[in-house]
């Protein structure tokens, strides 16, 4: 396997990628991180370059612990220091990406949705205090794995919360190492009142600007 260092190879590798989601998906969010700013510390792997018929990414120095699924597709393994992802992509036989501009992204978001949300909600990020909220309220937390998890994606990646006056989270998403949403999750008391949808409408946002293209 090749490690692709050069900003212009990683940039070229991008756009290879974005033609050939879905089947790309873990491994083009990755990609999309490490070209701005590498939060995650990833590093990113190809068969061959140019032309290229599989790709992985990885936190850097680490040995892969996962494989890819017969016929192409992707699946997990190998550890995120001890809790995290490895993502794998496999092109089927005979097919190969190769560099390529990427693609513009989508339409830029206009609607404001926080001319929809109560007077006294606030636009805010969460932080690591909010950690332990996180892990108790997220499907596969409340376990010491699942905290040190929550905790690293809080220190480095971006994230969006609706806040009451006191500055207390009442729904919110993070963002993963792959560039997705993840636990998104409101508060029981301050459901159906459009927070989600706001939250999402936001962060999608922000990650537009970033040059994240934003699709589901």
């Amino acid at each position: 396997m090749l490690i692709l260092t050069c900003p212009a190879q990683l940039q070229r590798l991008e756009g290879a990628l974005r033609r050939s989601l879905p089947l790309a998906l873990p491994v083009y969010g990755a990609v999309m991180n490490i070209n701005r700013g590498n939060p995650g510390e990833f590093e990113v792997a190809v068969d061959s370059w140019p032309c290229f018929g599989a790709v992985l990414a990885r936190r850097s120095g680490e040995v892969a612990g996962g494989d890819v699924g017969r016929g192409g597709g992707h699946r997990w393994g190998g550890p995120w220091r001890g809790h995290g992802p490895l993502a794998c992509a496999r092109w089927a036989q005979g097919t190969r990406g190769c560099p390529a501009d990427a693609a513009p992204a989508g339409p830029p978001l206009i609607a404001d949705p926080r001319r929809r949300l109560d007077p006294g909600t606030r636009v805010g990020s969460l932080s690591p205090v909010h950690v332990d909220l996180l892990n108790e309220t997220w499907a596969y937390g409340g376990n010491a794995h699942s905290r040190r998890y929550l905790a690293e994606l809080l220190g480095r990646f971006p994230s969006l919360c609706l806040q009451d006056g006191a500055g207390q989270p009442l729904c919110w998403t993070l963002t993963d190492a792959f560039g997705a949403g993840t636990h998104g999750y409101t508060l029981p008391d301050h459901r159906r009142r459009g927070h989600m949808r706001a939250v999402l409408t936001l962060i999608a946002r922000q990650a537009q600007a970033r040059g994240f293209p934003t699709f589901g």
